[in-house]
């Protein structure tokens, strides 16, 4: 594979928790045994900045993880990594949200003069789980930001977008755009297995497949 990413929630204490310190040296070390060949993307949760973060809990990501949103260009494709805490509460944050807006709009004017194969978001928070016009709830984002922003990634030409957050496998489409809901590698809250899910990028496309952990065939093609 090209890359490794965890959508968000690299560990479970939340900012402030004394279990929080340790977790993280557990994260860094289980992924020590990632292939160096394979770079691993670290995607902002709600428990790695908090419900409602502050300057401190996303500068001490920061620090841990690296920056909470940002972009990079792969075999043709352009990624785009968003911290999707700033749609959901700013309230002590308003600033950083408003950076992150500004910058994701230029990211987007980009996209839209180059030859990119695709564009593809990932987030922690589902913007949906079934439906764009579904109720709000705690595992999705509030529907008028929600339809404004999902008609303007749509408009840029993003046709894929890619979640966690549920830890349950969801997902679906707003117009053709496919927003892709992926359960965890840990802890359920479905019937799911912990597992991990399998992206193929293709000229024209991009299809994927989610696999229990104890069923991934040995021979599995990525």
């Amino acid at each position: 594979p090209r890359f490794f990413i965890v959508c968000g929630d690299l560990v479970n204490a939340m900012p402030g928790h004394p279990d929080k310190r340790p977790q993280i040296r557990d994260f860094k070390k289980c992924f020590r045994h990632l292939d160096r060949d394979i770079p691993l993307v670290c995607v902002c949760g709600n428990h790695d900045v908090g419900d409602t973060p502050t300057q401190q809990s996303i500068d001490e990501y920061r620090k841990d993880f690296g920056d909470d949103y940002f972009s990079w260009v792969c075999g043709g494709v352009l990624f785009v990594v968003l911290n999707s805490q700033y749609f959901k509460d700013i309230t002590r944050v308003q600033e950083l949200a408003r950076k992150q807006s500004q910058w994701l709009d230029t990211v987007l004017e980009e996209y839209k003069r180059s030859q990119y194969k695709h564009i593809v978001v990932f987030q922690h928070i589902p913007w949906f789980l079934k439906e764009a016009d579904e109720e709000d709830d705690y595992f999705n984002v509030e529907k008028e930001l929600r339809l404004r922003l999902l008609d303007q990634l749509y408009g840029a030409g993003v046709r894929y977008i890619f979640t966690g957050h549920y830890h349950r496998n969801a997902g679906g489409f707003y117009k053709d755009m496919e927003l892709v809901v992926t359960s965890a590698v840990g802890a359920q809250l479905g019937t799911d297995k912990s597992g991990l899910r399998v992206v193929r990028v293709y000229e024209n496309s991009i299809q994927h497949k989610y696999y229990a952990i104890d069923e991934i065939p040995l021979d599995i093609e990525i």
